[in-house]
């Protein structure tokens, strides 16, 4: 199965914080996931303290169709510290399952090495060790430095480094506000879309106070491809 977001990795390049950003609290969110414009599943995201430390969860489970007679499902994770205003990884899974089949990839940010290295089911070439940055984060991570920097006008700079690969992202937030639902609820959200090349984009909408994004849509040479939607969420206080 296809890794859903990708954007949900990265370090960050200089982009500072808007002032008074919120300290990072737990939370829960449900969406619903759409393949090619039709329901495939639904997906929980959650981020919550971990022995000391935080962890957020990815997991997407295929409920409709032949990804769902085949069991498809994908379960990402990332444990991580916060230093400063950055989110710091510590450690990375990624359990995919299909029919009878089972890959799970792992990966440690050893900081004091500076390094990181990637095991499991993963190709040759990418585990070999990764050099370290200031500000490198996990494919998951990237979310909450999205919701956390999205300013109307402003470009957001971050390195992804993720399952044996490292690569610069870089986003921009619409100057105005748009219209989404998120179940019977209309909001105003900023729409972040990702400079890239080739034939991918990939677009975030993100609401003021809302901990998570409230959508998250990925496109292939101009057609939807995955599309995660938020449902709703409860905060560290609900």
């Amino acid at each position: 199965m296809k890794s859903l977001l990708p954007l949900f990795a990265a370090a960050l390049f200089g982009a500072a914080s808007p002032a008074g950003a919120a300290a990072l609290e737990p939370f829960v969110a449900h969406y619903q996931v759409f393949n090619g414009g039709k329901a495939l599943g639904d997906a929980t995201m959650q981020v919550k303290p971990d022995s000391g430390h935080w962890r957020i969860d990815l997991d997407i489970r295929a409920e409709h169709g032949m990804m769902s007679l085949a069991g498809a499902a994908a379960q990402q994770s990332t444990r991580f510290d916060t230093v400063g205003d950055v989110y710091r990884p510590l450690s990375q899974t990624l359990v995919r399952k299909l029919l009878f089949s089972k890959r799970v990839v792992n990966g440690v940010y050893d900081w004091n090495k500076r390094s990181a290295q990637w095991s499991g089911d993963v190709k040759d070439h990418r585990r070999k060790p990764i050099a370290l940055q200031d500000g490198d984060m996990s494919g998951l991570l990237i979310n909450l430095a999205v919701v956390r920097d999205a300013q109307p006008g402003r470009t957001l700079s971050y390195r992804f480094v993720d399952s044996g690969r490292a690569r610069p992202h870089q986003y921009v937030v619409a100057q105005e506000l748009e219209g989404v639902k998120v179940d019977d609820m209309s909001f105003n959200a900023m729409r972040v879309n990702r400079v890239q090349s080739g034939n991918e984009e990939t677009s975030i909408w993100v609401v003021d106070g809302v901990p998570t994004p409230v959508r998250i849509l990925q496109r292939e040479n101009g057609q939807d491809t995955y599309d995660l939607r938020l449902v709703e969420y409860k905060g560290a206080n609900e």
